[in-house]
C-alpha cells in the first residue's frame, strides 16, 4: 500500500458533508478531510509532498523528448451524455499529448469548486477520472483544490497538465505535410457539440447523440507504428475539423481539398445543425482526430485504425494539393467548390 493510502487508513476522520462550504477551502481540518476522502482516497498518489517526483526509463533513451501540455475545462453542464467534466479533462489532456506522438505518462489535476457543490457530484467526477486514467495507463500524480464563493464559478472547473515521452526518431509536425498526403478522420464529426447543446435543454432538442469523448492514445500509437512516416495529427476540439484543417494548411503552406460526400456525420447532428443554422465542420469533438499520412500509405493507415474501437469509422476525407498555400477548399455534394475558412467567433461557449 502506498504512503497516501497508509495515511488515510490510519488517520482519516469520517467525512459526512453533503455540500462543499468555504471551510473546505480554508486550509484547515475541513479542507484536509475533503481532500483525503474525495480525492486522495481515489487517486492514491505515491506521495503527499507538494510536488510529484517522476522517474521513467523512457526518459533515458537517447533522442527521447518530453512533451508537456496544460488545459482548462469549464464545460456546461458538467455531466452530459457520454461523459462528464472529469472524463473530458483526462481524455482532453491525454489526447493533446498523443496527437503529437507522445506516450502519456503523468497528469496533474487542479479543481476550482463552487461553494454549495454537492459532494456526491465531486465523487462521481473523481471516480470517472480515476477510471479513465487507469484505462489509458496514465497516473494522476499531483493536484490542488480551491473553493470559491457561491456564484463565483459554476459547480466545478478543472485544470489539468500532462507529461509524456516522445520516442526517439518520432517527429510529427504540420511542417512535414506535403502535396499528395491523405487527410483522414477517425470518426463522426460534431458529436460532442451536438450532445452538449442537447444536454443544456435550452432548445428542447431531443436526440440520442452522445459525446465522442474518448482517449486517442492507443489509436495514435497504432497509426505511427503502422505508418512511421505519418506527417502530423491534431484533435479536432473547439472549432472542429475546419479549424484544424486551416491551421495545418497555414502552417504547412499547402492547399487542402476535402470532399463533403466523405464526411462521417450522423443524421441527428446534421438535423441539429440545420435547425440552428450551424456547420458541423465547426462543431467541437472530444475524441476525433485529423491525421495526415503519405497518400500511398493511406489505405494501410485506415485498416489499422479501423481495427480499434476509436477508429472504427475512419475515412479519407481529402488530400493535400499544391494549389493556393494556406487554403482549405471543399468539394460540395453538388460538385461545386467553396472555401472553408477558420471559425470566426464561437458557435457554442463552454463546450469543454
Amino acid at each position: 500500500m502506498n504512503k497516501a493510502a497508509t495515511l488515510l487508513r490510519t488517520s482519516k476522520r469520517v467525512f459526512r458533508a453533503e455540500h462543499v462550504t468555504m471551510a473546505h477551502g480554508g486550509g484547515g481540518s475541513a479542507m484536509r478531510d475533503l481532500i483525503d476522502d474525495v480525492f486522495i482516497s481515489v487517486f492514491q498518489p505515491d506521495s503527499l509532498e507538494d510536488q510529484a517526483r517522476l522517474t521513467e526509463d523512457a526518459l533515458s533513451e537517447p533522442g527521447a523528448k518530453l512533451a508537456f501540455t496544460t488545459d482548462g475545462f469549464v464545460v456546461d453542464p458538467v455531466e452530459f451524455p457520454g461523459g462528464d467534466i472529469g472524463k473530458l479533462a483526462i481524455c482532453g489532456t491525454v489526447n493533446d499529448l498523443a496527437v503529437g506522438g507522445a506516450r502519456p505518462l503523468w497528469l496533474s489535476v487542479g479543481f476550482i469548486i463552487e461553494e454549495g457543490t454537492e459532494v456526491a457530484l465531486l465523487r462521481r467526477i473523481v471516480a470517472t477520472m480515476k477510471s479513465m486514467a487507469d484505462e489509458i495507463g496514465v497516473k494522476i500524480v499531483t493536484g490542488d483544490t480551491k473553493v470559491v464563493e457561491r456564484g463565483s464559478a459554476d459547480k466545478v472547473f478543472i485544470t489539468t497538465s500532462g507529461i509524456g515521452v516522445i520516442p526517439p526518431h518520432r517527429n510529427l509536425s504540420a511542417n512535414s505535410v506535403q502535396p499528395g498526403d491523405a487527410v483522414i478522420v477517425n470518426g463522426y464529426l460534431g458529436d460532442h457539440g451536438a450532445a452538449i447543446m442537447a444536454a443544456r435543454g435550452d432548445l428542447a432538442l431531443v436526440t440520442t447523440v452522445e459525446s465522442d469523448c474518448q482517449s486517442l492514445s492507443a489509436l495514435m500509437e497504432t497509426i505511427v507504428d503502422t505508418v512511421p512516416t505519418t506527417r502530423c495529427a491534431r484533435d479536432a476540439t473547439r472549432g472542429g475539423a475546419a479549424s484544424v484543417l486551416n491551421e495545418i494548411a497555414e502552417d504547412s503552406g499547402t492547399h487542402i481539398v476535402i470532399d463533403e460526400t466523405k464526411f462521417p456525420i450522423r443524421k441527428e447532428v446534421k438535423g441539429i445543425c440545420e435547425i440552428l443554422g450551424l456547420d458541423p465542420l465547426y462543431l467541437a469533438n472530444e475524441g476525433t482526430l485529423v491525421v495526415f499520412v503519405p497518400g500511398p500509405e493511406a489505405q494501410k493507415a485506415i485498416e489499422a485504425m479501423q481495427s480499434l474501437p476509436a477508429g472504427r469509422e475512419s475515412k479519407i476525407i481529402g488530400h493535400v494539393k499544391s494549389g493556393t498555400p494556406g487554403r482549405v477548399e471543399m468539394t460540395t455534394v453538388f460538385g461545386g467548390a467553396r472555401i472553408v475558412d477558420m471559425l470566426v467567433g464561437d458557435q457554442l461557449p463552454r463546450i469543454c
